[in-house]
């Protein structure tokens, strides 16, 4: 039941439908503390239609909803101008508790999506670079759009648009060419990579024809000179076997690797029908679109010397993926400093007059920050990403040996937990916040972290276990399918849990509405803290039979909803720890 809507609706009701159900229920609100009840109503926005006081209003609509409760609210009360409704605990927590074992791993799906196409472009690594700590936002966030959407009955299509073409690989070639050998290439892969494209940065800094010389490597590439092209792909492999190794560790798979270099043959059809359009204009040699009457600076389509740029690259792939895909939504998960970048060539393509960019969105995201600052690839200080989780997990398995040094598969828990609290740390705050690497913070069993929800996860599984209700994670145990009386664990304790579970498909829709994986992170806080305060107040295996099936109950839920949250963000769910 959603109650919130059925509770619009008899207000409607008495109201005379002056307002629709619909608009009662955008306007219906929790409660701010429990002795106000578990709704609110607030009546001001019908003051001047109705030509009443609001608290006149709330006091009518109370009256007339106790001539006749619903079987779902207990009481009603106007405060003031609100009209504050109670609910009946049991039938709320007998609803919550059956619709979630009864729908179990699916629990929060739903059909929203239609099977409509989404696509999600992220992580999208530059080629012959780190995969480092500066991917570490596009790649969680992006994967956890990519799980959310999908969850919500959309198509989702992951698109890893690998950085693989650009002026670094006329650098790159170049530093090859002066300062590097293959045998020390293939023996050191991208740190050999790394070093030499630094080295790069550091002489042309030194001698400017350089700088030249990549660009006319590129050019190269961009005509398709054997020796460019060669040196190019070999790069390209070198790169691949580092992205997928990080990858399948955090669980992550991609349903195409189409970069940049792709779209190359698809560059001519852009500046056609640009030209077509009367939207391409010369200016010092290179071609641009003019946004000045949109307040932006002119979109560089094509250089001097012919070559593309990101933005066309863009522009063209966007074309394809409309023809390949259909799609309903196409997600750019980026940096907030691209955020012009992506402005920029989104209006080119509105110009070029395809109605669909207004299904296309920029999603960004702020900086991970460490005391270092801002990282950069052009001067070596970066933090791989690897080296950071393989941090991650031993932190962590220190953890485990001084706390639980007998844990069966502690390996294993730590990989999960420490894995799972660099993930949640990037997922606890809005996007376009920046991230800020706690070790201390993220690592901490009883804050709002990651290892936090994993270990109340794993405290409901060690109750049941221990009621010999679930032992191994093959067996999801529904024991509430089983019979319950609901009226027992009606407690305010309980009832919390069931407020905070019965809230989490909400919060699932609304992260996919406002791209805010963070909303699914805060409640399974929620839920991991009433479930907390629920297992302090009351002995769950109790020697009342009935009342040990209620809580047992509510604990196995509480289990489900946390390993179902934990999934959509890209995290395991221990069942020890």
């Amino acid at each position: 039941m959603d109650y919130k809507f059925e509770a619009a609706k008899a207000i409607s009701r008495i109201l005379n439908n002056t307002l629709s159900t619909d608009e009662i229920a955008q306007y219906i609100t929790p409660a701010p503390s429990a002795e106000l009840g578990d709704m609110a109503f607030p009546c001001f926005r019908l003051a001047k239609e109705l030509k009443k006081s609001p608290a006149r209003i709330a006091n009518d609509i109370c009256t007339k909803l106790n001539e006749g409760l619903p079987d779902f609210i207990s009481a009603v009360a106007a405060t003031g101008g609100y009209l504050n409704i109670f609910l009946n605990r049991a039938l709320f927590v007998g609803q919550t508790v059956s619709e979630v074992a009864t729908r179990g791993k699916d629990y929060g799906r739903s059909e929203l999506g239609q099977n409509r196409v989404t696509l999600v472009e992220y992580s999208s690594p530059n080629v012959a670079k780190h995969f480092h700590v500066g991917h570490l936002g596009t790649t969680i966030i992006g994967h956890a759009l990519y799980n959310i959407f999908g969850f919500l009955g959309y198509k989702t299509i992951g698109l890893n648009y690998l950085g693989d073409w650009g002026t670094q690989f006329g650098k790159l070639i170049t530093a090859f060419k002066k300062w590097g050998s293959r045998e020390d290439i293939e023996a050191t892969g991208i740190d050999g990579l790394t070093k030499i494209y630094v080295k790069f940065h550091d002489e042309a800094d030194k001698d400017a024809s350089l700088n030249g010389e990549a660009r006319a490597w590129l050019l190269k590439m961009q005509n398709g000179d054997a020796e460019a092209m060669e040196l190019w792909r070999w790069f390209l492999d070198l790169s691949v076997i580092e992205y997928q190794r990080v990858y399948k560790r955090l669980g992550i798979e991609f349903d195409s690797y189409r970069g940049e270099s792709y779209y190359n043959e698809k560059m001519d059809a852009v500046v056609a029908t640009l030209k077509e359009k009367n939207l391409l204009v010369e200016s010092n040699g290179a071609m641009i679109v003019d946004l000045s009457e949109y307040k932006m600076p002119p979109c560089l389509i094509l250089r001097s010397d012919g070559g593309t740029l990101y933005p066309s690259r863009d522009i063209a792939a966007a074309l394809d993926r409309k023809q390949t895909y259909d799609f309903h939504k196409s997600l750019y998960v980026t940096g907030m400093d691209q955020t012009l970048h992506f402005e920029q060539w989104m209006k080119v393509v509105e110009l070029m007059g395809e109605p669909w960019v207004k299904d296309m969105a920029h999603i960004p995201y702020g900086l991970v920050v460490f005391e270092e600052g801002k990282l950069s690839t052009r001067k070596g200080n970066v933090i791989k990403m690897e080296d950071l989780l393989d941090e991650a997990v031993a932190k962590t398995l220190s953890i485990i040996e001084q706390k639980n040094p007998d844990l069966p598969d502690k390996e294993l828990v730590a990989e999960q937990v420490g894995l799972g609290a660099v993930i949640f740390n990037q997922l606890y705050s809005s996007r376009i916040k920046d991230v800020l690497f706690s070790w201390d913070r993220m690592l901490n069993f009883e804050g709002e972290t990651g290892p936090y929800v994993q270990y109340t996860h794993a405290r409901a599984c060690s109750v049941l276990a221990r009621a010999g209700t679930f032992a191994v994670p093959e067996s999801e145990g529904n024991i509430a399918k089983n019979g319950f009386d609901a009226s027992l664990i009606s407690d305010e304790y309980s009832f919390e849990v069931a407020k905070a579970i019965g809230a989490f498909p909400a919060a699932i829709i609304e992260a996919a509405e406002k791209y805010e994986p963070f909303l699914i992170s805060r409640s399974l806080i929620y839920i991991s803290q009433a479930f907390n305060k629920f297992y302090h107040a009351n002995t769950i295996i109790c020697d009342d039979k009935n009342l040990r099936a209620a809580r047992l109950s509510l604990t196995n839920v509480v289990r489900q909803t946390l390993k179902n949250g934990l999934a959509l963000l890209g995290i395991e769910s221990p069942i020890r720890m």
